[in-house]
C-alpha cells in the first residue's frame, strides 16, 4: 500500500479502521463524510455530501488510486437505501470521471441480502439473485451501476457483521431468548476484523474478480451458534420457537478464499471465544 492514494466514502467504524490500517501500512488515505471532524490521525479529512454538494468533482484528491465505498443509509426505508447506494454511488462515479480519477479501482461494500433464496440452500457469486426485500434490491441496484465505472471496480458482499460492538447476539443469548427452530434458520456472518482484511486484501490483489462473498468458513443455524454461545457463557440452551417457513441461505467462500485470503476468525467459534473473554 505505500505511496497509494485512497479515498474512504463512508468513514463510518467499519471505514475508519480500514482507513487507519491502510496508512499504517504506508497509503495516504482521504476520508469522506458530512463531518469528518473526529477522523483520527491519519485518515486526511474531505468533507463532502455525496447526495447534495454541486462540486464534489472539484473536493476530491487528484491521481486516486483506489476508492471504497462504504456508506450507512442515514434511514432504513426504501428512500434511504436508494440515497446511499444508488444515487449517492452514481454521483461518487460521475465526480470520479469528472475529475480525472476515472482509472482508480472501486471497491464497493455490498450485502448477502441480494440473494433471495430462503430455503437453506447454497450460494456463492454465480447464484441467482432475486432480492425479495427493498435494501437487496437497492444494493443491486448499486452493483449494477457500478459495472458502468470504466476503472477496475470490485463488489464485496458481507454477510452478518460481528464484533466487540456488534454483539447483538451475545446479548440476546445472555437475556435468554430463544432461537429459530423448526424451521431450522441458517445464517452468515464475518468478524469486523476480517471485514478490514477482506477489503485490504481485495485492494491489494493484481486483477481481482469483479464480486466476492465476504462470510466465514461457517455458515450454520441460528441455534447451533446460539448453542455454542449458551455453553461458553455458562448457560442453558435456548429454547426453540417456531419460525414460519423461511430458512435463510447458506453463503460460500471459496472464491475469496482461492484469491489467497485467510481469516484470523474461519469460525464462529474463534470470533465470540474473544467477545466472551473479553467479557462482551
Amino acid at each position: 500500500m505505500t505511496g497509494k492514494r485512497i479515498l474512504i466514502a463512508g468513514c463510518g467504524r467499519l471505514g475508519t479502521r480500514l482507513g487507519t490500517a491502510l496508512n499504517q501500512a504506508g497509503a495516504e488515505v482521504h476520508g469522506l463524510r458530512r463531518h469528518p471532524r473526529h477522523l483520527p490521525a491519519g485518515i486526511t479529512p474531505l468533507a463532502a455530501d455525496l447526495l447534495a454538494d454541486p462540486d464534489l468533482s472539484d473536493r476530491l484528491p487528484p491521481g486516486l488510486d483506489q476508492v471504497y465505498y462504504i456508506l450507512t443509509p442515514q434511514t432504513t426505508d426504501d428512500a434511504g437505501y436508494k440515497a446511499a447506494f444508488v444515487t449517492g454511488l452514481t454521483r461518487l462515479l460521475e465526480a470520479l470521471s469528472a475529475s480525472g480519477n476515472a482509472h482508480a479501482r472501486v471497491i464497493f461494500v455490498s450485502s448477502t441480502g441480494v440473494y433471495g433464496q430462503d430455503q437453506g440452500e447454497w450460494v456463492d457469486e454465480a447464484s441467482v439473485t432475486e432480492p425479495t426485500r427493498f435494501s437487496g434490491r437497492r444494493l443491486l441496484e448499486a452493483e449494477t451501476c457500478l459495472r458502468r465505472h470504466p476503472g477496475v471496480s470490485v463488489v464485496v458482499r458481507f454477510a452478518g457483521i460481528y464484533g466487540p460492538e456488534r454483539d447483538s447476539l451475545v446479548r440476546r443469548v445472555r437475556s435468554g431468548r430463544p432461537c429459530t427452530d423448526p424451521p431450522p434458520r441458517y445464517t452468515n456472518r464475518i468478524h469486523e476484523d476480517d471485514c478490514i482484511g477482506v477489503l485490504r486484501h481485495v485492494g491489494q490483489l493484481a486483477a481481482p474478480a469483479p464480486l466476492y462473498i465476504g462470510v466465514d468458513d461457517a455458515p450454520c443455524t441460528q441455534c447451533e451458534v446460539m448453542d455454542w454461545l449458551a455453553s461458553a457463557l455458562g448457560q442453558q440452551p435456548p429454547r426453540r420457537t417456531p419460525g414460519g417457513t423461511q430458512s435463510g441461505r447458506r453463503c460460500l467462500n471459496q472464491r475469496l478464499r482461492a484469491s489467497g485470503y485467510r481469516f484470523r476468525y474461519p469460525s464462529y467459534r474463534q470470533g465470540y471465544q474473544r467477545l466472551v473473554r473479553a467479557g462482551v
